[in-house]
C-alpha cells in the first residue's frame, strides 16, 4: 500500500467514526466497543452504544529509512511486529502478549526487557492523533511548542479518559536474526539488586553489550537475570535455536540452561505461549494435555477466553463451594519499585503473598528528563517492575471481594516510593489516588479536552470500577 493509499483510507476511517460519535445522544457517556480486552477489572456496562474502532487495526506505513511506523491505534503488537520485522525492524518495546494494542500500551503501560534503555512505549511515540472527549481529533506530539503538548504527556497512564489514540507515529529499532541469552542465577533478592543496578548503568556484563534484561523470581534463594543480546549468527554449538512454541516451555528453560538462543520473533513472544506460566492454571502445561493442544491454540488471547468464560459462569467458585475450599482472592498487578528498594517489597512478598514465580524488569527513563505526569517517576532512577498473576486461598468465611490482600501490596508499594499500573483492579481512596496519579493535573487537562465528562474519569474507571 502507497502512502496516498494509506492516508485515503486512514481518513475514510476517521470520518466514519466522526459519523459514530455524532451517533450518540448529547451528553451520554463515549465509550468504546470492545470485544476483547487485556485488563484485568471488572467493568460495569454503559447501555449506549459504543464506537466501533475494529477497523483501526493496521500498519499504514513503514519507513525503514528514518526508522519509523505511523499505526491505527487499535493494531495489535503482533500484526505491528509482523509489519516491521520483513524492514529488519522492531518497536523500542514490545510488551509481552499478542494481542494488547499499541495505543492500549500507550494509554495504559506497558514494558519489556528493553525497558531498562528504552523506557515504556509511549517514550517512543513521536506524534499522535487522539479523539478526546469533546469530539475533536487532535494531534499531539512532545515538542514544546506543541499547543496539544499537556495531552501528550498526559495521555499516559489515562485509560481512555481523556481520548482514543486512532493513529501513532513511533520511532523503531534494528534487529538482528537472533537473541543470545544468558541466565545468570542469584542466591538473594540482594544480590540480583545490586546485578540490576550495574547492569541498567554500564549495559554490558563480562565486557559484552547488553541489549535486553529481565529476570524470573522462583523462591527467596532461587532468582535468575535474563540477559539477552543481538546476533547475526548461532553461537558456537547451537545448529538451530530453540523452539517454546510446542512441547517446550520457555520460563522451565531459565532453571534448566544456563544459555540459550532463540529468533528474533520468538524471544519477541518467548512469554506469550504460555502467558508467562499462567497456562499452567488451564493445565497446558501437562504433557498429556499439552500434545493434544493445538500448537496454534497455546497463545494468550486463548487463556484469556477460558478465564472470560469462567467469570460468566463461575465454574471455578462452584467448584471451591462443592469441595469446600476456601475462597481465593485474585491477586494480579504489576508495581514498579525503586531498585534498592526491591528486597525489601520480594521479602514482603514472599512472607505475606507467596505467589512463584514473579517477573521483574528493569525500567529507567529513556532520556533521563521528560516527565510524564499520570506516572511520575525519578527520572534519574533505575525502578523494577514485579509482575505477579494468580489467585491466593484466603481463610475460610472471608470475603475475597474485599481486596485485603491487594490493598495490603498497595500500601507496601506506597511505603516504598513506588507505584503499580492500573490495568487490574485498584482500591485507593480518592486523596490517595489523586496524590500518586497527578489528580490536579489530571484534572486540568480533563477539563480542557473532556469539559463535559463524556470519557468515564479515570479514578471512577480504574478505582470505582464503573
Amino acid at each position: 500500500m502507497g502512502d496516498v493509499d494509506a492516508d485515503a483510507r486512514y481518513q475514510q476511517l476517521v470520518e466514519r467514526l466522526k459519523q459514530q460519535y455524532a451517533a450518540i445522544p448529547t451528553g451520554s457517556p463515549v465509550r468504546l466497543a470492545k470485544k476483547t480486552s487485556n485488563l484485568f477489572r471488572t467493568r460495569t456496562a454503559i447501555d449506549t452504544p459504543g464506537l466501533d474502532v475494529a477497523a483501526f487495526d493496521g500498519v499504514l506505513h513503514v519507513d525503514p529509512a528514518a526508522r519509523t511506523a505511523d499505526v491505527l491505534g487499535m493494531t495489535t503488537y503482533e500484526h505491528l511486529v509482523d509489519a516491521t520485522l520483513p524492514y529488519g525492524l522492531m518497536p523500542l518495546v514490545v510488551p509481552q502478549l499478542k494481542t494488547i494494542t499499541l495505543g492500549g500500551a500507550v494509554t495504559g503501560l506497558g514494558i519489556e526487557s528493553s525497558s531498562f534503555r528504552e523506557g515504556l512505549p509511549h517514550e517512543s511515540v513521536i506524534e499522535m492523533d487522539v479523539l478526546t472527549g469533546s469530539g475533536e481529533i487532535v494531534t499531539a506530539s512532545g515538542a514544546v511548542d506543541d499547543p496539544n503538548r499537556d495531552l501528550y504527556l498526559s495521555f499516559p497512564n489515562s485509560y481512555g479518559s481523556l481520548g482514543y489514540a486512532l493513529r501513532l507515529k513511533i520511532e523503531l529499532a534494528p534487529i538482528q536474526a537472533y537473541v543470545v541469552l544468558e541466565h545468570l542465577r542469584y542466591p538473594s533478592a540482594s544480590a540480583m539488586a545490586d546485578a540490576i543496578a550495574e547492569f541498567t548503568v554500564s549495559r554490558t556484563h563480562h565486557g559484552n553489550r547488553i541489549d535486553f534484561l529481565d529476570g524470573t523470581v522462583f523462591s527467596p534463594e532461587e532468582q535468575y537475570l535474563t540477559i539477552g543480546r543481538w546476533s547475526n549468527t548461532l553461537p558456537v554449538g547451537y545448529t538451530k535455536p530453540s523452539d517454546y512454541t510446542g512441547m517446550n516451555i520457555y520460563y522451565r528453560s531459565i532453571q534448566q540452561r544456563s544459555f540459550d538462543v532463540l529468533t528474533a520473533r520468538d524471544y519477541i513472544w518467548r512469554w506469550d505461549t504460555d502467558w508467562f506460566w499462567c497456562s499452567r492454571a488451564f493445565g497446558a502445561q501437562k504433557p498429556a494435555i499439552r500434545r493434544l493442544w493445538p500448537k496454534d491454540k497455546l497463545r494468550s488471547d486463548v487463556y484469556w477466553k477460558i478465564i472470560a468464560a469462567d467469570r460468566k459462569y463461575r465454574f471455578s467458585d462452584r467448584q471451591f463451594k462443592l469441595f469446600g475450599k476456601p475462597p481465593k482472592e485474585e491477586v494480579i498487578q504489576d508495581i514498579e519499585i525503586p531498585v534498592d528498594r526491591l528486597p525489601e517489597f520480594l521479602d514482603f512478598f514472599h512472607k505475606e503473598i507467596g505467589i512463584e514465580p514473579v517477573w521483574v524488569c528493569p525500567l529507567r527513563s529513556r532520556d533521563g528528563v521528560t516527565k510524564w505526569p499520570l506516572y511520575e517517576m525519578d527520572t534519574s532512577a533505575t525502578y523494577v517492575n514485579v509482575g505477579f498473576w494468580s489467585t491466593v486461598a484466603r481463610e475460610p468465611g472471608s470475603n475475597p471481594a474485599d481486596g485485603a490482600l491487594n490493598r495490603l501490596i498497595e500500601a507496601e508499594v506506597t511505603r516504598l516510593d513506588g507505584h503499580k499500573s492500573l490495568y487490574s483492579s485498584a482500591y485507593y481512596s480518592k486523596d490517595e489516588f489523586d496524590r500518586l496519579y497527578g489528580g490536579e493535573h489530571y484534572e486540568q487537562v480533563k477539563s480542557r479536552y473532556d469539559p463535559q465528562n463524556r470519557l468515564t474519569d479515570l479514578f471512577a474507571k480504574v478505582v470505582q470500577r464503573r
